[in-house]
């Protein structure tokens, strides 16, 4: 037990070595343990979140979620901004480029629009808890958990070390990507008037995957070029992007082919229905569901045949 409380101590104490001065007052870096504890926090909320909610209704956060969305669409544009004018958009090669540690007005840009970036990946953390709030717990996959759960704090480790340079094309394609996904998100979170919107839906996926494979493009000149910017940096973003990469096209194949595996027997059984006049408790139904205008018909027919009845009697 001593022994594992002064490896922690030791572990802790490698972590605050070497903070860039430039940052260390900043909100979360002068060392990892308040960013560890949301994360903790975090976690717990996902475990207990559910159980905590099993016997409540659904929070309606219609406005919330506007607000939320659009917010993180202002605020992911404002740090490729930021990004772009710290030295992507003038300065920056795609080549080998080095953190620039002065205190310069472009270096202290860079260094701010990472620790955002950073900051940006706590604000991410309640995707979850509105999708847990709304008991939407489906959503709440390992990927969703990792992912959102595991970047907070791989960034505070490169914002204190790394705060520019070549690592930051990672950030910068990562937000651009967010750009879009909150936008759509924000837009869905308008009400059933906007869905017809919303046909790109597979296509902002598509985005995700897309963003994966060019940092990964990226990354791999490292292996050809002589650079004196951290390596190990460059292999720990490379290992986590693929591991995601792997995750998210599981999900996109899961969500996209097998969804149109089940939308064409879907179809094919409706045809099967038509054809053969299928009817069940007396209504026709296809795929399960009533046909409210089928329903309609039958009982006014019903009506108008009572009514012809009663008319001879009388």
């Amino acid at each position: 037990m001593t022994d594992l409380i002064s490896r922690v101590i030791n572990f802790h104490e490698y972590l605050c070595h070497d903070i860039d001065p430039r940052v260390k007052d900043w909100l979360f870096m002068s060392d990892p343990i308040k960013p560890t504890l949301l994360i903790i926090a975090y976690l717990l909320f996902v475990y207990f979140g559910p159980k905590w909610m099993e016997n409540r209704k659904p929070m309606q956060l219609q406005y919330v979620l506007v607000i939320y969305n659009f917010s993180m669409v202002i605020f992911c544009a404002y740090i490729v901004h930021q990004f772009l004018m710290g030295g992507w958009l003038y300065d920056y090669s795609l080549g080998c480029q080095t953190v620039d540690y002065s205190n310069s007005p472009t270096a202290l840009r860079m260094a701010g629009a990472v620790w955002m970036f950073f900051i940006a990946k706590f604000v991410e953390l309640l995707d979850t808890v509105f999708f847990i709030l709304r008991k939407k717990n489906g959503q709440v996959t390992f990927l969703h958990v990792f992912h959102h759960g595991c970047l907070p704090m791989f960034w505070w480790w490169g914002v204190k070390a790394v705060p520019g340079g070549f690592g930051t094309f990672h950030g910068l394609v990562n937000c651009c990507v967010h750009v879009v996904m909150y936008f759509y998100y924000g837009t869905a979170a308008l009400g059933p008037r906007f869905q017809k919107y919303l046909w790109w839906k597979r296509y902002v996926t598509i985005f995700q995957l897309a963003q994966f494979f060019i940092v990964t493009i990226h990354n791999s000149q490292m292996l050809f070029i002589d650079c004196a910017y951290p390596w190990k940096y460059v292999a720990f973003i490379q290992g986590f992007t693929t591991l995601v990469a792997v995750l998210f096209l599981n999900f996109y194949v899961k969500t996209y082919k097998q969804n149109k595996g089940t939308a064409a027997k879907t179809a094919e059984s409706k045809n099967n229905d038509a054809q053969n006049g299928h009817l069940a408790n007396g209504h026709a139904v296809t795929n399960g569901y009533y046909h409210e205008h089928v329903a309609n018909g039958f009982e006014k027919s019903l009506v108008e045949r009572r009514k012809h009845v009663n008319a001879h009697v009388s």
